[in-house]
């Protein structure tokens, strides 16, 4: 059953599909100016949340519907406004916006251009409007179809690639293939490191029997860097500033990730085989590991994000790729450098 026809365009912008009746309402007015304008301006046919912005219209709060209603009318928008704002860049596609929906569970998003402009709304009903539409067509077209077509298209806000694009199999391939070489270009590349450093591995079988858990844990934490940071890049642009204060974030916490791991294994190493140089090695090589490997994990969907590609399916397989690289030039140098 090809359904493909019935489908919006996922890759349109979403801009062209953002409402323009609504009301903004300045921040530093009270809440009783704020339903003043309210009832002046109208509030279009679907207000869910209303924004504030600040003198220069940037967008700087979300004032919901119900502290708006039961907030004392002197109160400053400020004071009752929720300051963290999720907002859909005016770049972004349908598809992006559908994600939103999913991820944060929102009945509507503003949209806003790179100055923090709002230039437009979204919510969900306009999607489901558009999907029940679409359906409705082909159901004129094909009978009864329509009824199966129906759940895909809510089924498929939660899946990308498999239901919204509605990929073939080889399509699927050639989208997702190249990437994975890059996991089999750092698996050889790890492969003949590991090569230099034979007799090194001969000479302490500690570090062999370790080796699997020093890459257990660099993948880990780079994965978890990298889902954090993707699901940042959602709603902030990358910009030195940001990537600055992200970047000391999350390597303070990897530092005491490590250390703690680090010790933890380190311990295990000496009271098992009595073997301190070996526990120093395996320790010390994993908290400086996951350090790097957090700096990848952040760094990596960063740079595809700025350079317009998708984090979500490019960043893991080279994300993981550096992490357990770099992971093993550590471990091995440190092994070669100390157990000799």
């Amino acid at each position: 059953m090809n359904i493909a026809p019935s489908i919006p365009d996922f890759d349109a912008p979403v801009v062209e599909h953002a409402r323009k009746d609504f009301p903004l309402l300045e921040a530093d007015m009270t809440v009783g100016d704020a339903l003043e304008r309210i009832r002046r301006e109208g509030v279009g046919e679907r207000v869910i949340y209303f924004y504030a912005v600040d003198e220069e219209d940037r967008l700087v709060g979300v004032v919901p519907t119900r502290r708006l209603l039961t907030a004392p009318l002197q109160a400053p928008l400020r004071e009752i406004m929720v300051r963290r704002v999720v907002a859909i860049p005016a770049n972004a596609t349908i598809l992006e916006a559908c994600e939103f929906f999913v991820l944060y569970k929102f009945l509507a998003f503003p949209v806003v251009d790179e100055q923090r402009h709002v230039v437009g709304v979204i919510d969900a009903n306009l999607f489901a409007e558009e999907m029940l539409q679409a359906g409705e067509s082909e159901s004129r077209h094909v009978g009864n179809r329509a009824a199966l077509v129906g759940p895909e298209f809510f089924e498929a806000l939660g899946f990308r690639i498999e239901q919204i694009r509605g990929a073939s199999p080889w399509r699927s391939f050639r989208f997702r293939f190249p990437w994975l070489l890059v996991t089999v270009t750092g698996g050889t590349l790890s492969a003949i490191l590991a090569g230099y450093f034979e007799a090194t591995l001969a000479h302490s079988l500690v570090i062999t029997f370790f080796l699997t858990m020093v890459l257990g844990l660099n993948e880990s934490v780079s994965m978890q860097s990298m889902s954090v940071t993707i699901h940042a890049l959602r709603s902030v642009s990358v910009t030195w500033q940001w990537l600055a204060t992200a970047f000391r974030r999350e390597v303070t916490t990897a530092f005491l990730l490590g250390v703690a791991c680090g010790s933890v294994v380190g311990a295990v190493v000496w009271i098992w085989r009595n073997d301190l140089p070996g526990a120093f090695v395996i320790g010390g090589s994993i908290a400086l590991s996951l350090v790097t490997a957090c700096a990848f994990g952040l760094g990596v969907p960063s740079v595809l994000h700025r350079w317009k590609l998708d984090p979500k399916v490019a960043a893991g397989p080279v994300t993981l790729a550096l992490a357990d690289f770099f992971a093993l030039v550590i471990y091995f140098t440190s092994a070669s450098l100390v157990l000799r």
